[in-house]
């Protein structure tokens, strides 16, 4: 039987990692992997976390299973961070998954239960494993236009243009904010738009927030998601604490359902079945330290304040970048760096010079020039910037 299984694609960004791990030069830069470090490159585990940790250690007394769904003070907390006041919880049904990963398929499962012929909207791009997961599932994908390559901004005329050919039973997906892959967001007029758009067509959203903290805030960032669901009858939404918690290995995530006019039971009865189906169970570790912190007022402040100094310090990186690029080049084409948010941006250069980039100054970014803001330090910028203008970016 195994002898007909045929090789996979192997993932890009694995291979960047494996390439710049065999490079010898002692001046490379890794822009490619979209983990969260430090200026010495380090992904540490934040003050807030260890203290849970030890928090826990204390009183912990089981490690029995949780429910399918997740231990309910943590659907909770998450749920408030996430949406706030914005609809009341007994709207909410959610489900504790593993990671925002987990979180994202178990969505489109449940979107191919509730109309095996839904169109799922994609912004273009967007992050690969939507698409690799969604082409798995076999379901439908239509891409839409966001990135501009000429501005390196949102082609939000486009974009509308194409979310308006959706109809109802369609699935339109979008960032919740620090768009992945290119750094570029939607302002608040234009989610605005974005919900009018929802509400003429009658197409579901669903939306993929991962990275809530590290753009603009944490409340900042999540407006766009709040306003979203206040304003149509259901939405999914997919969230992530690998980032903001700095959490990976844990896999921590939730899926939450948003749905006015369903069966409260029949819904959330359906979301623990994918569940059941999938892992039974999800993990608690990360779930429980999130909790702890997301429900004691002391941590909270303390994770706040490091998740805010991680925010702003890759808002510098960025304006340093922005800034040595405008006096290498003599130019201020590369402005848009300081505009983009997150850990990502989109470089706006051809996959050949990607490669000459690594080549010839040893920058390791993925080929459609997706940078990772967080690989780099106060040292590292001039670097890149001067690869970046001897290639002729």
């Amino acid at each position: 039987m195994f002898e007909h299984l045929t090789a996979q694609k192997p993932d890009g960004i694995l291979m960047l990692m494996q390439m710049y791990r065999e490079d010898p030069r002692d001046a490379k830069v890794d822009l490619g992997v979209g983990v969260y470090k430090d200026a010495t490159g380090n992904t540490p585990v934040m003050r807030a976390i260890k203290a849970a940790e030890q928090k826990l250690w204390e009183v912990e007394d089981t490690k029995s299973y949780v429910g399918l769904a997740g231990a309910p003070d943590f659907n909770d907390a998450m749920v408030n961070l996430v949406l706030g006041t914005t609809v009341p919880r007994s709207s909410v049904n959610s489900v504790a998954t593993p990671g925002g990963t987990g979180a994202v398929r178990q969505a489109f499962e449940l979107i191919r239960m509730a109309n095996a012929d839904a169109r799922i909207f994609v912004s273009n791009p967007t992050w690969p494993n939507h698409l690799s997961i969604l082409d798995y599932l076999g379901m439908e994908t239509v891409m839409y236009r966001y990135f501009d390559d000429e501005t390196r901004g949102v082609d939000f005329d486009g974009m509308i243009a194409d979310l308006k050919t959706a109809k109802k039973g369609d699935v339109i997906l979008l960032h919740g904010c620090c768009h992945n892959p290119t750094g570029a967001n939607l302002t608040g007029p234009q989610w605005d738009e974005v919900i009018k758009v929802l509400q003429d067509t009658g197409a579901t959203p669903m939306i993929d927030i991962a990275y809530q903290g590290f753009g603009d805030g944490l409340d900042v960032d999540a407006a766009g998601t709040r306003a979203v669901a206040a304003a149509v009858p259901e939405c999914l939404i997919a969230a992530s604490c690998s980032k903001n918690f700095g959490i990976y290995r844990e896999r921590t995530g939730i899926l939450m359902l948003v749905a006015n006019g369903t069966d409260k039971a029949i819904a959330q009865g359906t979301l623990s079945f994918l569940n059941r189906q999938n892992y039974s169970f999800p993990p608690d570790h990360g779930a429980r330290l999130v909790t702890m912190i997301l429900n004691d007022d002391a941590l909270r402040t303390d994770w706040m304040t490091e998740l805010e100094d991680m925010r702003l310090g890759m808002l510098s990186l960025r304006e340093q970048l922005a800034k040595e690029l405008e006096t290498r080049s003599g130019s201020n084409r590369f402005g848009f760096l300081a505009q983009h948010r997150g850990m990502f941006s989109r470089l706006g250069a051809s996959p050949e010079l990607v490669v000459k980039m690594r080549e010839a100054s040893g920058i390791y970014m993925v080929g459609d020039s997706r940078m990772n803001i967080a690989g780099l330090n106060a040292e590292t910028v001039p670097i890149l910037a001067e690869a970046i203008v001897k290639a002729g970016v």
